[in-house]
C-alpha cells in the first residue's frame, strides 16, 4: 500500500470514529473469585490478549507476537466476547456464562449460570448479558469482575427469546419484545424498569449497535429502529425484505454499520451490500461490495472506518459518511466461501486500535494486519482450525 493510498483512506474515514458496542451470548447464577478450568498461562501477564475458540478449547494468544499463551480444553461450541474491562471475556457455554482471564490465560471460577446465552452487549460502562431461554436480563460494572461475582441490577422480558438488551447513559434500558416464535421491537425501560414506551414495527428484531450521542440502532427484516433523544423512530429499508441484524458502530460517530440481506426465502444469502445507518438523519444508505461476507465479518477502525472482510480474503474498507470504498488490504491468499451451519468455522475479524486480527480456519491460521500500512505483521500457525475470534478491549 501506498502512502498516498493510507493518506486517502485516512482523510476519508475522519468522520468517524472507533470500534463500540458487539454482542455474544451470555447468562447467570452463583459465583466464586479464583481460576481454574483448564490449562494455565504459564503465570506471567499476556500482552494485548486475543483469543479464538476451536473445537475442544480456547486459544490465547499474545496479541504484538501471535504466539499461543494458554490453551484451555472446553468442549462444545463456546461464544466469546470481551467483557468490557481490559483483562476479562465471557465465555458462553452449554452450561452458562464463564468469565475468562484474558491476561492471566485461564477461565475463572466467576459463572453466570442459564440456558441459552444470548447477545452480550457493553455500553455506557455497563456490561449487560441476556439470556434467551428464561428471559433475564441481567447488567453489571465490568470493572468489578477482577474482584469475584459483580453486583448485577436484573430484569426478566415478558417472554423468553433470542433478545438482546442494552443499558443506556441515564441508567435505563432498552430490550427488546418478543416470544418463543416471533420478535417484533423494542420497549424503553426508566431506571426502575419501569417502561415508558415501546415500538413493535420491527418483525425479526435482532442485533444493535451505539452510536455519537447514546443513539442506539436496532435491526429489523425491514430497516432499523433508532432510540435518541427519548424517541424510537423506524427507518425502512429501500427494498420489500431488507433485513439488517448484524452491527457495528461508534460513540463518536452518528454512523452504524450494518449487514444486509435482500432475500427472504433463501436458505444462506451471501450478502455483497451493506448498510450504513445515519442515526441523527434517520437515514439508510446500501454500499455495494466487491465481495460477500459474513456475520463475523464487520467492525470499525481507529478512525471509524467502516471494515469488511469479504470472502476475496480482503479487508474492505468504507467511508461511513460517503459511502465510498476507499480501499482493500490483502490478508488471505485463497477466496472463501460461507458454510451453511452458522456454528461452523469461517474467516472472522477482530479489531483493536489501528491492529486488524483476521483467522484463517482453511490454513489453520491467525494473522495481525496494520491498518495503516496494510502488512501483515504477524501470523500465528494453529494445531486446530480458530472459529470465534475476540479478545480484551479497552473501557472508554
Amino acid at each position: 500500500m501506498t502512502s498516498t493510498t493510507r493518506t486517502r483512506r485516512i482523510a476519508a474515514a475522519s468522520a468517524a470514529a472507533a470500534m463500540v458496542a458487539v454482542s455474544a451470548c451470555g447468562t447467570d447464577e452463583q459465583a466464586s473469585q479464583g481460576g481454574g478450568g483448564g490449562e494455565q498461562g504459564g503465570g506471567a501477564d499476556i500482552t494485548e490478549p486475543v483469543v479464538t475458540t476451536y473445537d475442544g478449547g480456547i486459544y490465547v494468544l499474545d496479541g504484538d507476537t501471535l504466539e499461543v499463551q494458554a490453551d484451555i480444553p472446553l468442549e462444545g461450541f463456546n461464544r466469546i466476547n470481551p467483557a468490557g474491562d481490559d483483562r476479562h471475556l465471557m465465555v458462553s457455554t452449554s452450561d452458562g456464562f464463564r468469565v475468562l482471564d484474558a491476561v492471566g490465560g485461564q477461565l475463572t471460577d466467576v459463572t453466570f449460570g442459564g440456558a441459552e446465552p444470548g447477545h452480550v452487549v457493553r455500553h455506557a460502562g455497563r456490561t449487560v448479558l441476556f439470556t434467551d431461554g428464561t428471559g433475564q436480563v441481567r447488567s453489571f460494572d465490568p470493572h468489578d469482575l477482577g474482584d469475584g461475582k459483580p453486583e448485577t441490577k436484573e430484569y426478566r422480558t415478558e417472554e423468553p427469546h433470542h433478545g438482546v438488551a442494552v443499558e443506556l447513559d441515564n441508567g435505563g434500558m432498552l430490550v427488546t419484545v418478543g416470544n418463543e416464535e416471533e420478535r417484533g421491537g423494542i420497549a424503553i425501560l426508566d431506571e426502575s424498569r419501569a417502561e415508558i414506551t415501546r415500538n413493535e414495527d420491527c418483525p425479526g428484531v435482532h442485533g444493535e449497535s451505539a452510536a455519537q450521542g447514546g443513539a442506539i440502532a436496532v435491526g429489523c427484516e425491514d430497516g432499523v429502529l433508532i432510540y435518541r433523544d427519548g424517541k424510537i423512530t423506524k427507518v425502512d429499508s429501500p427494498t420489500e425484505y431488507g433485513r439488517i441484524g448484524n452491527q457495528a458502530g461508534s460513540p463518536e460517530s452518528p454512523i452504524a454499520l450494518g449487514d444486509y440481506k435482500q432475500d427472504a426465502d433463501a436458505e444462506l444469502e451471501r450478502p455483497t451490500q451493506l448498510s450504513l445507518v445515519d442515526t441523527e438523519n434517520a437515514q439508510l444508505q446500501r454500499v455495494d461490495l466487491p465481495a460477500s461476507y459474513t456475520f463475523r465479518s464487520l467492525a470499525r477502525g481507529p478512525e471509524g472506518e467502516a471494515l469488511v472482510l469479504g470472502t476475496d480474503g480482503r479487508i474492505h474498507v468504507v467511508d461511513p459518511g460517503s459511502g465510498q470504498l476507499t480501499e482493500s488490504i490483502d490478508v488471505l491468499e485463497q477466496e472463501w466461501s460461507e458454510p451453511i451451519e452458522w456454528q461452523q468455522p469461517r474467516p472472522a475479524l477482530f479489531v483493536r486500535g489501528d491492529t486488524a486480527y483476521v483467522s484463517d480456519p482453511e490454513k489453520q491460521q491467525l494473522h495481525a494486519v496494520d491498518l495503516d500500512s496494510g502488512e501483515t505483521r504477524a501470523t500465528a500457525d494453529l494445531e486446530s482450525a480458530p472459529n470465534e475470534l475476540s479478545g480484551v478491549v479497552h473501557a472508554h
